[in-house]
């Protein structure tokens, strides 16, 4: 079964709001957002999720990625083989100040507003979005498809 989820990039003076998260590794940061619920739209899905990860409701703007993740063909593999998931990024604006998440991810320790030109020092996921990120924010046409990145 393909799950969709949907994603905010949210992104203020050059920083950009991302969940910190942590496993056996260390540190890792995602973008705020999750999996549509059934019945939900994906505004619905992505209100709610920020809600649940950031604390914040969010003004939501236009699409500017699509990304999918098929396990089989990436390095967890052996965990999550039968993983297929379409990921929709939009551009958002908070509403107000976020606050505390409501019901952050099990990994997630916290949120944290990182500057764009450092996020090739992290851990981000996926990883292969920073340059497309990074274009966008110089005002370079991008590609909406990313196709099956990590």
């Amino acid at each position: 079964m393909i799950r969709n989820s949907v994603k905010a990039i949210i992104i203020v003076n050059g920083e950009i709001l991302l969940t910190k998260n942590q496993d056996p590794e260390g540190f890792f940061y995602l973008f705020p957002g999750g999996g549509q619920e059934h019945g939900e739209t994906f505004h619905e899905a992505l209100q709610r999720e920020c809600l649940e990860e950031i604390g914040s409701s969010v003004q939501i703007g236009e699409l500017l990625f699509i990304r999918e993740y098929i396990g089989k063909n990436h390095e967890h593999a052996a965990f999550d083989a039968d993983a297929h998931q379409v990921e929709y990024y939009f551009l958002c604006q908070l509403n107000g100040v976020s606050c505390q998440p409501t019901n952050p991810d099990s990994h997630q320790i916290g949120t944290e507003w990182l500057p764009i030109e450092m996020l090739h020092t992290k851990r981000l996921y996926p990883k292969a979005f920073i340059e497309p990120l990074q274009q966008f924010i110089r005002g370079q046409k991008t590609t909406i498809y990313l196709g099956d990145i990590n």
